[in-house]
């Protein structure tokens, strides 16, 4: 099949893992930010084929993962009233909150229904008008386009009983974030293709000048991956901070330029609380005022905060690539996909998910 077959040739692979071996000197951190890469890296076992003095870091690139307590408890709290329909994709079913997750209350009776699509929730409300619909928009900029046309959609349709719960995050405040940290030791980043399929990588200029870090875009397969990790390295070696684009099969510098606009009329930037991170200035994305009537925080109101963090769950260390999965002492025994302790447990893109699925 184009475009798969050919980046999952395990020849290329080797010859790009010899080409990488003769190139190293000293060692370097490159970390990925996008859970879909993790779990390629792992199963495929890029991080063993690569040479000792490189070392794969797992960033905050599941969107799932970095939804805090707080929108979690915010979720359930909506999704138990007797009047609400909850859509929610799938991954944020397992999700714990400070007590229990959307599962949970499913069984307790609540209305909660698993959507492919946030335009999926809009059908649902024009088919239940006595019932609030609630959205559920987690994601990075990849998955806001998609969020804010479901509120265009229905503006248009005259749907008066639809709403998003926004946890939409944005990934460049994050990468500023993990590098201006006392315990960063990130020398180069893997960029997301798929965000930056919607939003260009021009944005990555300031971060690369300001903190003289190499940032390639790279995608999904081990060939990607290699050439990515290849780029980063090559610019570490030569002593030169670039953006670079790994990926032009399918990114631009500009990106998504419709994509981008949809953005910018529905949603503006916010302060966001990244799970085990913390608070993130200007990371996240709200609806704008004049779309708040299909805000379901305005509708409904936020949950009372009771903890932010499980005590056992060292996710926030994970997510900031300073531990690995295996490096938290419940993992595999106390917390596993069945009862998770933390969010990168229960999502596809989840770190702690990878390494169970693939390296226990």
């Amino acid at each position: 099949m184009k475009f798969i077959d050919e980046y999952r040739d395990k020849d290329t692979v080797f010859r790009l893992i010899e080409n990488i071996n003769g190139m190293v000197t000293r060692p370097w951190n490159i970390m990925e930010v996008c859970g879909g890469q993790t779990h390629s890296i792992v199963k495929n076992g890029i991080d063993r084929l690569l040479p000792p003095l490189v070392s794969l870091i797992h960033g905050p690139g599941c969107p799932v993962c970095v939804t805090s307590i707080p929108i979690i408890d915010t979720a359930l709290m909506i999704a138990g009233r007797p009047d609400v329909i909850f859509c929610t994709f799938g991954d944020m079913m397992r999700v714990p909150g400070s007590t229990h997750d959307l599962l949970t209350v499913k069984s307790q009776g609540g209305d909660v229904r698993m959507v492919y699509s946030p335009l999926d929730a809009v059908k649902i409300a024009m088919s239940n008008p006595e019932k609030e619909v609630v959205f559920f928009a987690v994601g990075f900029e990849t998955t806001a386009p998609a969020n804010g046309m479901s509120v265009k959609l229905a503006q248009a349709k005259g749907v008066k009983n639809f709403s998003l719960l926004t946890a939409q995050v944005v990934v460049p405040p994050a990468l500023e974030a993990i590098l201006s940290s006392s315990d960063c030791n990130v020398h180069g980043f893997l960029a997301a293709g798929h965000v930056c399929t919607v939003m260009g990588y021009w944005q990555y200029d300031t971060i690369v000048k300001s903190y003289q870090v190499p940032i390639v875009v790279t995608g999904f397969e081990p060939v990607d991956l290699l050439l990515g990790i290849r780029k980063v390295i090559a610019r570490l070696e030569e002593g030169r901070a670039t953006v670079e684009n790994q990926y032009a099969r399918s990114v631009t510098k500009m990106g998504n330029i419709p994509a981008q606009a949809m953005i910018e009329e529905l949603f503006e930037p916010v302060d966001r609380d990244w799970r085990g991170i913390g608070v993130i200035p200007n990371s996240g994305l709200d609806l704008r005022e004049c779309y708040r009537s299909y805000d379901a925080v305005h509708r409904f109101g936020k949950a009372e905060q009771t903890v932010t963090s499980v005590s056992e769950c060292i996710s926030g260390s994970v997510l900031r690539g300073v531990a690995k999965p295996a490096d938290c002492p419940p993992f595999g025994i106390r917390c596993n996909p069945e009862h998770p302790l933390g969010a990168p447990m229960v999502s596809s893109e989840g770190a702690c998910s990878a390494y169970y699925r693939y390296r226990r």
